[in-house]
């Protein structure tokens, strides 16, 4: 296709914006909108962490969603694989999706190995600073490799699996986390706790109950 047939495709392309606003929907749901980003290795304890902060959010009376790695390429990146090329497509999806929830005045609580800085960065930037919260799920490698959980590393070393992350693709962890979680030597417990202080502590989570919540912004 070329360049002046895609200017004229996308010049009938508008953003349309709706009565309802972001800060209308937080008010409703009694909280901010903001994205829990989990990145490390297969088997750090991502999806399990995520599970259990949103169990923990839930029971705040919050208003979570979780985007699971292995989830959503079972329908809306079921079409990608694991090149580079389509790791990055994949987390790009997934950047904008997250800021759909974030729009929505939804905690979205994402669980993707993420391998690669830039691709994180961009879904970072895709919002204003404080929405996007990156949570390191930090876990040596040969830890990570003993649970194996899914068998993967094993067919990962066989070569069954190419381009596994830690293995035969790199893993480019993260340079200044907002959390640092060492899974190896902190039980999920524990974790879940360190999240739940620095949500607490930097405003996230209102400490009121969400009807004063409420009352104070009706």
């Amino acid at each position: 296709m070329g360049e002046d047939m895609k200017n004229t495709e996308y010049s009938n392309i508008y953003w349309h914006r709706s009565e309802i606003t972001r800060r209308d929907r937080e008010i409703l749901n009694g909280h901010r909108g903001f994205t829990l980003w989990f990145t490390g290795l297969s088997a750090s304890g991502k999806s399990t962490l995520a599970v259990a902060t949103e169990k923990e959010l839930y029971e705040r009376a919050c208003h979570t969603y979780i985007l699971d790695g292995d989830n959503v390429r079972h329908g809306l990146n079921s079409n990608l694989g694991f090149s580079k090329e389509d790791r990055e497509e994949n987390i790009r999806r997934l950047g904008e999706v997250a800021k759909l929830f974030r729009d929505c005045g939804i905690i979205n609580i994402t669980a993707f190995i993420s391998p690669y800085l830039n691709d994180r960065k961009s879904a970072r930037d895709l919002g204003a600073e404080g929405e996007f919260i990156e949570i390191f799920a930090d876990c040596p490698l040969q830890v990570c490799e003993k649970r194996d959980p899914k068998g993967v590393y094993k067919k990962a070393r066989e070569g069954v699996i190419k381009e596994f992350t830690g293995i035969s693709a790199p893993y480019e962890a993260p340079q200044d986390p907002e959390i640092h979680l060492r899974t190896d030597k902190l039980t999920v417990e524990e974790c879940v706790h360190v999240i739940i202080q620095y949500l607490l502590s930097h405003h996230y989570l209102d400490p009121l109950t969400v009807e004063r919540f409420l009352s104070e912004h009706s």
